[in-house]
């Protein structure tokens, strides 16, 4: 479906000075690691409670040139993988465990040894990610509505939690029954963790006290009731983002304030569903900046957007299909030139080759058949 009215947010905010650029571009971060024929490593996450579900984390390998994934066994040990993130200097992969009682998991990826695991102090967490400095994991608890923290030694390995903030207003937004944090990212200046919850129809802004590890609440932004946030993902100017609302099929744009943290929401525009019964899930933005794709949980499809004004509007260029059902989860591979996509319901993971020039996406071959496939990490 081609065709929708670009929105125009606020005007955005002063650039960050240079010496508050991101701490793991200031340090550089690992070369993803390669095989001996060329391929690269793919983890790939699933539910090993659901009917059908997987064993453990996905353990693949991927043709960078043709986008062609090779199965490689399964990690075990690891309960309910529903979600995936790797350490700055690509050394250690960290696992949500998304049941009553949440945690943590790390894995050394050298011999892939479980380095330990952790409890969220929540339940259902769904999302992970690790703050620029490679210090801190951050976590988003779903059913409880609550972001943890715990420290990363030198090894990878995590420590005990050292925050735990729950989301107790607003209250829940209408057909909610209590928040819901849905994800947790550290914005592109390094400054603030952002935390999208669902449930209340919000998006909460912290600083992350880097010593202590303790987040202190600095802003709220809010959505129109019953948008149902879901996913946020930045700009590489680090003044706009761009917000996937799960609920009422929509996605907005986003000013943000670098300096105080601040976001404020744009008015919501299509995701190329065409008005069906469709659960956009997540955002991804090109390198450079030219060019964000979602994936439509329903409608089944990626849909692909110019981005335009330095970031300040979206424009729908149209939709491709995703060739899988309910695509959960969408990442690019290290350099930008495949996008992988893990449905849900068919078990399979989508690779395409990404158009850099105009925003095309071609389907690279068959997908992947992988049990219950929720995330998928390219590295």
């Amino acid at each position: 479906m081609a065709g929708a009215a670009a929105v125009v947010a606020v005007p955005a905010p002063a650039a960050p000075p240079a010496d508050r650029a991101p701490a793991a571009a200031r340090r550089g971060v690992a070369a993803p690691p390669r095989e001996e024929d060329g391929s690269r490593p793919l983890h790939l996450g699933t539910y090993t409670s659901a009917e059908g579900g997987g064993r453990g984390i996905g353990l693949a390998s991927y043709d960078p040139a043709t986008g062609e994934i090779t199965g490689g066994g399964t990690l075990t040990g690891v309960a309910d993988p529903s979600y995936l993130a790797v350490h700055p200097d690509g050394r250690t992969l960290y696992a949500v465990d998304e049941r009553q009682d949440g945690a943590v998991t790390a894995v050394r990826l050298a011999d892939r040894r479980i380095l330990g695991t952790r409890s969220t102090g929540g339940t259902g967490p769904c999302h992970l990610s690790v703050d620029p400095d490679g210090r801190w994991l951050l976590s988003a608890n779903y059913g409880s509505g609550s972001v943890a923290v715990h420290p990363i030694d030198a090894s990878g390995a995590l420590g005990e939690r050292t925050d735990l903030v729950t989301h107790t207003t607003p209250p829940p937004g209408p057909g909610q029954q209590g928040p819901h944090a849905h994800q947790v990212v550290t914005s592109p200046d390094g400054g603030h963790v952002l935390a999208v919850d669902l449930g209340t129809d919000t998006v909460y802004t912290y600083r992350l006290d880097r010593t202590k590890g303790t987040l202190t609440a600095t802003s709220q932004a809010h959505t129109s009731p019953g948008a149902g946030p879901r996913h946020l993902a930045f700009h590489p100017g680090g003044r706009f983002a761009y917000l996937a609302n799960e609920v009422d099929d929509t996605v907005a744009v986003c000013a943000y304030d670098p300096a105080t943290g601040r976001l404020t929401i744009g008015d919501p525009q299509s995701t190329g569903s065409g008005g069906g019964t469709n659960y956009p899930a997540q955002l991804l933005v090109t390198a450079d900046g030219a060019y964000a794709f979602l994936a439509n949980r329903g409608h089944n499809s990626i849909a692909r957007y110019a981005v335009e004004a330095d970031g300040a509007r979206l424009r729908l260029l149209g939709t491709t299909p995703v060739g899988g059902d309910f695509p959960r989860q969408i990442a690019f591979s290290p350099d930008g030139r495949l996008l992988f996509a893990a449905n849900q319901r068919s078990g399979t993971v989508s690779v395409f080759h990404v158009d850099t020039e105009g925003g095309e996406l071609r389907l690279a071959g068959e997908p992947f058949a992988f049990p219950v496939a929720v995330c998928a990490l390219p590295l």
